[in-house]
């Protein structure tokens, strides 16, 4: 489809949707304004340029986004807001699906929920006896390579939420996600520690950047 050249990125994304803009467009309706001497969709394009991508942009630290000429406190809280508002809508598709009978779909959310970490993070889903996931939480972050998880807090959380089952998760920021010998260790003691307490530990999943691996379809739980 052709889109009139002349609109700005609001009177567009009203006139055909939101995914008509492009990454300069959405990124300039976010900033609002540009700085000194340079507009907003000029501001927007430099950006995206200097950092490579809207990930990569959203992903930068404070002190690295600062160095920028036309960005301060404001646009980098703007971008910190965004890109959590981006992180909570992804993680409540979680809530209430099956994900039993739709494993790929639980995949699909986790690539999501993980996209951009740079350190380790432990995810824990509890799930009704429906195998209907009812909450989740990042219990434990670690280091860029290494997360530290005790089986105590994840019992612990399980049943203050009444949960009946349990599904693990955690990333690695090295995108590689065939699953440690630690990964596995951890695994098994958590799984003991939950059958002692009447739960079931469903599976685990190891996320990189673009696979998923489960211990169940591994056939190690």
């Amino acid at each position: 489809m052709e889109y009139e050249e002349h609109l700005k990125p609001r009177e567009k994304l009203l006139a055909y949707g939101a995914p008509a803009l492009t990454d300069v467009e959405l990124l300039a309706i976010f900033l609002r304004t540009g700085s000194f001497g340079e507009p907003v969709l000029q501001l927007a394009e430099r950006l995206l340029y200097e950092f490579g991508s809207l990930h990569l942009l959203l992903q930068a630290d404070y002190s690295r986004i600062t160095q920028c000429k036309g960005v301060g406190i404001c646009k980098y809280s703007q971008f910190q807001a965004i890109s959590e508002l981006a992180r909570r809508c992804f993680s409540k598709q979680f809530l209430y699906e099956d994900v039993i009978s739709e494993p790929n779909f639980l995949k699909k959310r986790l690539l999501e929920l993980f996209a951009g970490q740079e350190r380790e993070v432990f995810v824990v889903l509890l799930l009704n006896n429906q195998h209907q996931i009812i909450c989740h939480d990042e219990l434990f972050k670690g280091t860029i390579n290494r997360v530290e998880v005790h089986p105590r807090e994840i019992i612990r959380y399980a049943m203050k939420m009444n949960a009946s089952a349990v599904i693990l998760a955690h990333n690695h920021p090295s995108g590689n996600a065939e699953p440690s010998e630690a990964d596995r260790q951890v695994t098994f003691r958590i799984k003991d520690a939950c059958a002692l307490m009447g739960l079931t530990l469903l599976d685990h999943f190891v996320v990189g950047h673009k696979h998923c691996v489960s211990f169940l379809e591994r056939g190690w739980l």
